[in-house]
């Protein structure tokens, strides 16, 4: 196959506009902890961690002691509006329908959230079986690590070097690269900020996108690039 194996996406931000939601239910929630944040600079921040590396985080910086309930307490509120307001970011739909090469989801978030979202956008079909949550390998194999890519990838055979991710999230991008892979970054999604493009390119994207529609031809650009190297 010429150019590339695989095509990787990341899901929250790239597939589905979940994480301005995310920001919304944590900055509440941290708020009402004694951390306050706003939406924006949690989105800046923390977009592609998870929410128990967050709190881990704030916690060591802030040294501010975070109840273990947040944990159950933030999943529940999410999953409740994510089932109920999730959208499928613009132009995924038609940009998958002209890819000519396999692609995969390799998330974060926990199985049964992939589920729920990917099911309520009408995506869960478009990709399944090849679901992956980073967190079904171990709770400290998750992104910013590599692990979930190098996994995605076995199991289509697929050479990490010829096989592309694309990402919205610093995090995200520092694993792909950690695995050998080329990253398109993406910032079509609501939790963008100004210095978004400028971030995933410091993190290693090697273009980065803002409309999901130009996703095939810039696919077929690098793909012709792969092969002249």
């Amino acid at each position: 196959m010429d150019g590339f194996d695989l095509i990787i996406f990341d899901c929250d931000g790239v597939l589905v506009d979940s994480e301005i939601i995310a920001a919304e239910v944590e900055s509440r929630l941290l708020t009402e902890a004694g951390y306050p944040i706003g939406v924006e600079e949690m989105g800046e921040r923390f977009a592609g961690m998870t929410w128990q590396n967050i709190l881990l985080t704030i916690e060591r910086e802030a040294s501010i002691p975070l109840s273990a309930s947040l944990i159950d307490k933030s999943e529940k509120l999410l999953d409740a509006r994510l089932a109920n307001e999730v959208q499928v970011i613009d132009g995924v739909k038609l940009a998958l329908s002209r890819l000519k090469r396999p692609y995969c989801i390799c998330s974060n978030s926990a199985s049964h959230r992939l589920d729920l979202m990917l099911s309520r956008v009408g995506l869960k079909e478009v990709f399944a079986p090849h679901i992956y949550s980073a967190k079904d390998l171990g709770p400290d194999r998750v992104k910013p690590k590599p692990d979930i890519f190098l996994h995605g990838a076995r199991q289509f055979d697929a050479d990490p070097a010829r096989t592309l991710v694309i990402e919205d999230s610093v995090h995200g991008i520092h694993g792909a690269r950690s695995a050998g892979m080329r990253v398109v970054g993406f910032t079509g999604a609501s939790h963008t900020y100004p210095s978004h493009a400028d971030r995933l390119t410091d993190a290693g994207a090697e273009t980065v996108i803002s409309r999901m529609s130009d996703l095939p031809g810039v696919i077929a650009a690098l793909a012709e690039w792969q092969e002249a190297i």
